[in-house]
């Protein structure tokens, strides 16, 4: 027998012994299992049965399929900072986390080409009134990742963001940016989209804001020392996050409402009923997660330069 091999089993009658357990047994079990395949593995053919639309239309199984590799690659993100959180201290797995979130924005962002030239224009807007009320605001593991990436309060609008304007994380948590662009334009009262996502939402949200409090990415990030924090590549990965997540990715949506749900000078309602023209624009909320890292001429034309490069395109 190789040392290797002998080695290997060495480590493996180690590991069962200390758990109490039987390593013969598990050796006997190896030889009667079966091989999974890739398929099995992945759940291949649960995931693909997922896709199940609600029209007749075509496009919309690109509509539903686009977004639930959304929610995977958001996974991916939540996964990442749930790593920073088990070992705040370690900058190394910080940083790591940090490009590997910045890798997961990048294709998402690229991807979204997919929502804007993708679909026939006109059976979109019909295949999408039978969503109603539901809409991508409704994104959960999006909005904890907002919760994830910053402190509370700078998630509420800037014209709104005065910390002395509020007694609680609560009330701040009523004021974040999202809520006030879910609000009827005609009735000024929640609209439907929202209620039922507080509904369903409500008590993970504030369990999550409680926990990150203390570990958001910004919070972990002020408390490493100041030759930690000076580094470049530090600096440069955390803005880039801030642009991927509060400025690129938003006008990518921004992109795609436009080319469907603008025509003819006639602004079209979104599903939810949220008002796309106010609460997409980074310009409008100025929700920047690391604010430290920007000058206030950066945060005065938060998003100006994606403009200006669409234009020039």
């Amino acid at each position: 027998m190789e040392k290797k091999t002998e080695n290997l089993l060495e480590q493996l009658f180690d590991k069962y012994r200390l758990s109490g357990q039987n390593t013969n047994d598990y050796l006997e079990g190896l030889l009667v299992s079966n091989y999974e395949p890739y398929w099995k593995y992945i759940m291949l053919d649960s995931l693909l049965s997922l896709q199940n639309p609600k029209t007749d239309f075509k496009d919309e199984t690109i509509f539903i399929a686009y977004h639930q590799i959304t929610e995977l690659y958001f996974k991916l993100i939540l996964h990442e900072i749930d790593q920073v959180h088990e070992n705040p201290t370690d900058i190394k797995k910080y940083e790591e986390c940090l490009v590997r979130i910045n890798r997961y924005f990048k294709h998402l962002i690229a991807s979204f080409e997919i929502m804007i030239e993708g679909m026939r224009h006109k059976d979109f807007l019909k295949f999408r009134m039978a969503l109603l009320p539901a809409s991508g605001f409704q994104s959960a593991q999006f909005r904890l990742i907002e919760f994830c990436c910053t402190d509370l309060i700078n998630l509420v609008a800037f014209d709104d963001r005065k910390i002395s304007d509020f007694f609680s994380q609560e009330e701040i948590y009523e004021s974040i940016y999202w809520k006030k662009g879910a609000i009827d334009l005609e009735t000024n009262e929640k609209t439907l989209t929202l209620r039922q996502f507080e509904k369903h939402y409500d008590a993970l949200f504030k369990a999550r804001i409680e926990i990150c409090k203390e570990f958001n990415l910004l919070a972990v990030y002020r408390s490493f020392n100041e030759d930690e924090k000076a580094t470049e590549s530090m600096r440069k990965n955390l803005r880039e996050l801030d642009t991927n997540l509060n400025v690129n990715w938003r006008l990518s949506h921004y992109k795609a409402a436009v080319r469907y749900l603008q025509r003819a000078g006639e602004d079209v309602s979104a599903t939810g009923g949220t008002n796309w023209q106010k609460f997409l624009p980074p310009r409008f909320q100025r929700i920047y997660a690391f604010p430290l890292l920007w000058t206030e001429k950066e945060k005065a034309e938060w998003g100006k330069g994606w403009v200006m490069e669409q234009m020039g395109s």
